[in-house]
C-alpha cells in the first residue's frame, strides 16, 4: 500500500448533510453513505486496506459549515468537528491525518482556529466547500486567512459546495445540479477567480489543492492563456494563467 487519500470525508456530530443538502443521491445509497461517513475506526481502516490506501487525510463533508448563516454557531460547529477529528484520528494515527473544517463567516476565528489545528492538533491544511454564504475566497475580507495559510506553509483543499444562487444555464435542467455539473463549474470558476484576482500574486506561498482531476481546468489551459492575452484583462496579469495555476495548485484524482 502507498497510496494516501486527500479527500477522505467524514461527518462530524451536528453537521451530518441532510437530504435537503443532497437530495439528487439515491436515497438507498445516501443511506449507505452516511451510515458509513461517522466511523473512523476499523471500518474506515478496512475499506483503506482494500484501497490500497496507506494515509487517508479526513475532512468534514460538504456542505460542512459553509452554508450555516449564523456566524457564531459556524465558528462553534466548526471547531467541535476538529476536536472530534483529532480525538478519532488517535485511534490509528500512523493512517490518519486531519484537514482543518474552518468557519470562514467569521475570518479571524477562522485564522485562530487554523493556528490551533495545525500548531496543537497536528492537521496538514484546511478543506473549504466552496463559496462561504456566498462570498468566494478572492474577496478582501479573505486576505488574512490567505496570510495565515502561507505563515503555516500548509495547503487549502478547495472542495465543491452547495451553490449559492441559481443559474440561468441550469433552470429547467436539475439534473445538471450537483455533483453531474454544477458543482464542478462552481469550483473551477472560484479557483479562476483567485487567478484573475492577482491572489497568489499578493500570497506567493500560498497553495491549493483540486480534487476531480482539476475540475477541468488542466484541460483548459491554453485556452485561458490564448483567451487571456487578447482581451484587457490579459495585460493586467503579471503571468499567463497557466503559469499561476501551474505554481499554486495541485490536482489530485
Amino acid at each position: 500500500m502507498n497510496k494516501i487519500a486527500l479527500e477522505e470525508h467524514f461527518s462530524a456530530p451536528g453537521l451530518e448533510p441532510s437530504i435537503k443538502d443532497v437530495a439528487f443521491f439515491d436515497p438507498d445509497i445516501l443511506g449507505a453513505i452516511e451510515a458509513a461517513l461517522p466511523d473512523l475506526s476499523e471500518q474506515r481502516l478496512q475499506a483503506m486496506d482494500r484501497a490500497g490506501i496507506s494515509m487517508a487525510v479526513l475532512s468534514q463533508t460538504a456542505p460542512g459549515v459553509q452554508s450555516i448563516k449564523d456566524a457564531t454557531l459556524a465558528v462553534e460547529l466548526a471547531r467541535r468537528a476538529n476536536d472530534f477529528l483529532h480525538v478519532r484520528t488517535a485511534f490509528a494515527p500512523e493512517r490518519f491525518r486531519g484537514f482543518a473544517c474552518l468557519a470562514l463567516q467569521d475570518v479571524d476565528a477562522a485564522c485562530d482556529e487554523l493556528k490551533r489545528c495545525v500548531s496543537e492538533l497536528g492537521f496538514v491544511g484546511a478543506l473549504v466547500n466552496g463559496s462561504t454564504g456566498g462570498a468566494y475566497l478572492d474577496e478582501p475580507q479573505f486576505a488574512p486567512f490567505w496570510h495565515t495559510l502561507e505563515q503555516l506553509d500548509v495547503p487549502l483543499y478547495l472542495h465543491p459546495g452547495l451553490v449559492s444562487g441559481e443559474s440561468q444555464a441550469f433552470n429547467g435542467h436539475p439534473e445538471l445540479e450537483g455533483a453531474v455539473w454544477s458543482w464542478t463549474c462552481d469550483t473551477a470558476t472560484h479557483v479562476l477567480r483567485l487567478v484573475f484576482s492577482r491572489v497568489f500574486d499578493r500570497h506567493p506561498q500560498a497553495s491549493v489543492i483540486l480534487g476531480h482531476m482539476g475540475e477541468t481546468l488542466p484541460y483548459m489551459l491554453w485556452r485561458l492563456d490564448s483567451r487571456a492575452d487578447v482581451t484587457t484583462i490579459g495585460r493586467t496579469l503579471s503571468r499567463s494563467p497557466s503559469e499561476t495555476l501551474k505554481s499554486h495548485v495541485m490536482v489530485t484524482t
